[in-house]
């Protein structure tokens, strides 16, 4: 069995970008059959600083990794089982590049440029083009429905892997449990120890 945990920085960084992952799908879910009005267009602002914010922290995550190595899953694992890990993991990884990204060619496409928290303005890719924006929005959407179906595999895996095998997998990914310490009694100094 493994003993090696994540470090804090990844654990801190994975927990933050699957809480975002799974708030601005939702936000999508709901704004998808908003009418048109200011309030819609607020909430898509939201959820393209959500993403162009996901798409930084992965990039800092992939950074991160190039320097820290993740710890190795145990040996004692089935080889198909670290194999769909692995699989697992790149996967994901490609879905949190292409997800923003498909959402910034499509708000180009459509003729809405993202000005990030309304600050900065994000240059547009394509050209306007109604029909690249609707057919981009369908590949967003797909993108979106295979993420959350990876996530709930990756999640269902870990959960089954911590409640079933009792193996270290989930904790490895855990924040670590404080230490209690170990209390030494303290002794007046006016009293002699060894009476």
């Amino acid at each position: 069995m493994s003993t090696s945990r994540y470090a804090p920085v990844a654990i801190g960084l994975h927990w933050l970008i699957a809480l975002m992952i799974l708030v601005s799908f939702s936000v999508g879910l709901y704004m998808a059959d908003l009418p048109f009005s200011p309030q819609k267009l607020k909430i898509f602002s939201w959820h393209k600083w959500a993403g162009v914010t996901i798409f930084m922290l992965v990039v800092l995550r992939c950074i991160w990794r190039l320097f820290n190595a993740a710890p190795a899953l145990s040996e004692a694992l089935p080889k198909w089982q670290r194999v769909i890990a692995a699989a697992t993991h790149y996967l994901l990884y490609m879905l949190m590049f292409a997800i923003p990204l498909s959402g910034w060619l499509m708000s180009s496409a459509k003729g809405f440029q993202t000005v990030y928290f309304g600050i900065l303005p994000i240059p547009d890719l394509l050209q306007k083009n109604a029909d690249l924006g609707d057919a981009l929005r369908n590949v967003h959407e797909f993108l979106n429905w295979l993420m959350i179906s990876v996530v709930a595999l990756h999640a269902a895996a870990a959960l089954k892997h911590h409640f079933i095998d009792k193996d270290d997998v989930l904790r490895r990914m855990l924040p670590a449990k404080r230490q209690s310490q170990t209390s030494i009694p303290s002794t007046p100094l006016n009293e002699d120890p060894t009476t």
